[in-house]
């Protein structure tokens, strides 16, 4: 059976440093602790639905190094098909995370093999996306990348979903092929150009991106929730109250959890319940992967995923 999800994206090794507080300007501070996690947007994402038992694929570019082998295993063990992933001469991208003990974290990338994914192994790779139902990308591999599997899987008649991250001008040819566009707060207010200050601002920020062609929009709020917009629904969904310890991959649960649910109900309420119970858990644990939750785990938070 082939995978209803083909997730186009990236494969980072995360280091994560454990901080009393995140440094200020020219502050040196001593790191509490500091693992090694499989992360990368895309991977992430994939890992996430993966988990809570959609069947998914991964198009990617990783590293000779000894990163590599940790990254692709990460993946098969949360059932994520590797087979489109490509090996290259340059390093695999890595990540350096510094969380602070209330969850709070700053994040540098080096995307390393994850900029050398072309739209040429999109085309060789293309089997895995006229195969699907669903394709969704991040913004961690070149953006003529993006534009181009967009293309192609609109041509195909499939469902996009991009998460513009890590934030950037996106052009009009990009936004036009994507169905439901998935930003934070912060990330829409770059996009958009404007700042966004209250209710009034988050919908003209929505509307200009309704304005470029995006169909719907999902936009993550933190502790305050999330909301849901197309040309005619402006909905706002609260947050889970939960003691958090590192907020890494928040978004990245959010989507595989919308997605996981999305690709069975095609129910945008339903699935926009069961990721925000899905981001609940994952803001519990430290970690990118490490984090993300089973189905298991999240049917007892209270949630059934069906």
């Amino acid at each position: 059976m082939q995978p209803d999800v083909v997730v186009v994206g990236s494969l980072n090794m995360d280091i994560v440093l454990n901080v009393e507080e995140l440094p200020k300007e020219g502050q040196t501070l001593l790191g509490t602790s500091m693992l090694e996690i499989s992360g990368g947007k895309g991977a992430n994402q994939a890992v996430a639905i993966g988990k809570l038992k959609a069947s998914v694929s991964m198009i990617g570019k990783v590293g000779s190094d000894h990163f590599a082998p940790r990254l692709l295993d990460s993946l098969k063990k949360s059932q994520v098909e590797t087979q489109h992933i490509v090996t290259t001469k340059n390093k695999t991208g890595m990540a350096l995370v510094t969380v602070e003990k209330s969850g709070k974290n700053h994040i540098v990338v080096t995307p390393g093999a994850n900029f050398e994914l072309t739209p040429e192994d999109i085309w060789n790779q293309r089997q895995a996306i006229e195969q699907c139902q669903m394709i969704v990308l991040q913004l961690e591999i070149p953006m003529e990348t993006v534009k181009y599997t967009l293309e192609l899987a609109k041509k195909e008649g499939k469902t996009t979903i991009l998460n513009p991250a890590p934030s950037k001008l996106i052009s009009e040819e990009i936004l036009k092929n994507v169905d439901i566009l998935i930003p934070n707060e912060h990330e829409l207010s770059e996009i958009s150009g404007i700042e966004i200050q209250d209710e009034c601002k988050l919908k003209e920020a929505t509307q200009a991106m309704l304005n470029k062609g995006v169909k719907a929009l999902i936009i993550t709020l933190g502790e305050k929730g999330c909301c849901y917009v197309d040309n005619e629904t402006f909905k706002l969904y609260p947050a889970h109250q939960v003691k958090v310890q590192d907020t890494t991959a928040a978004g990245d649960s959010f989507i595989g959890g919308f997605v996981a649910s999305y690709i069975r109900s095609k129910d945008i309420d339903v699935a926009i319940c069961e990721a925000q119970k899905v981001a609940a858990i994952t803001v519990t644990r430290a970690g990118a992967q490490s984090s993300l939750p089973t189905l298991e785990e999240v049917q007892k938070f209270g949630v059934i995923i069906s």
